[in-house]
């Protein structure tokens, strides 16, 4: 029997993957809603799969691919997110995941995603190579957010929801002057004046 580990930070769609998981004959091992406690419990239980959100606290779903990946654990990683694929699935894939399910999909494609990817392929959505929109300098809006850094991606987000610098450090486990640095470093790399223009950049742009 397989084993699984789950990560995501709401309870019920942790209890949904566990049913799907269990019905399709893996052991669930153990679940957390936090990055934070991915490593131990991998390392501790040894699952063969881990369900992985990219949005969770304390450590951000694509630090916790990095590091899982310099652990050399023999474990494949299946990333389900309500994170737009054209942004992440790419960044997940480089980072070390085996397969990309966004969260509005159906529940068989994660069966599908699962089942490849136990088989031994990769399990990521076709994506549009197209720009969007001609910005300053001739980037088009796709090309400004590709520029990004994984971590400043997760901060734009946070910033464009409304969290304040001191909420999104306790929930990056990051210090305050290190989160305005990474805010300052968005808006330039975006070419904003604000966090209103960057919250409107990312609806645009279906970031949140």
């Amino acid at each position: 029997m397989h084993k699984a580990l789950i990560v995501d930070d709401h309870p019920f769609i942790r209890s949904g993957v566990r049913a799907l998981l269990e019905a399709n004959g893996f052991q669930v091992v153990a679940e957390t809603d936090n990055g934070a406690n991915v490593l131990r419990l991998a390392q501790d239980h040894q699952p063969e799969l881990i369900i992985l959100d990219i949005g969770i606290p304390k450590l951000d779903g694509l630090e916790v691919l990095a590091r899982l990946r310099a652990l050399s654990l023999p474990v494949k990683v299946l990333v389900l997110t309500a994170q737009s694929p054209e942004y992440f699935a790419m960044r997940c894939m480089r980072a070390g995941a085996s397969g990309f399910i966004p969260k509005g999909d159906d529940i068989d494609e994660l069966s599908k995603a699962v089942s490849a990817i136990m088989s031994g392929y990769t399990y990521f959505p076709s994506l549009s190579t197209q720009s969007v929109f001609l910005g300053d300098g001739h980037l088009s809006e796709s090309e400004k957010i590709s520029s990004l850094s994984d971590r400043e991606l997760l901060v734009l987000q946070y910033l464009a929801r409304g969290l304040s610098n001191k909420e999104i450090a306790e929930l990056l486990l990051l210090s305050n002057k290190t989160v305005s640095t990474y805010k300052v470093r968005v808006l330039e790399k975006l070419r904003l004046a604000s966090v209103v223009d960057l919250a409107d950049f990312a609806k645009r742009n279906g970031l949140i």
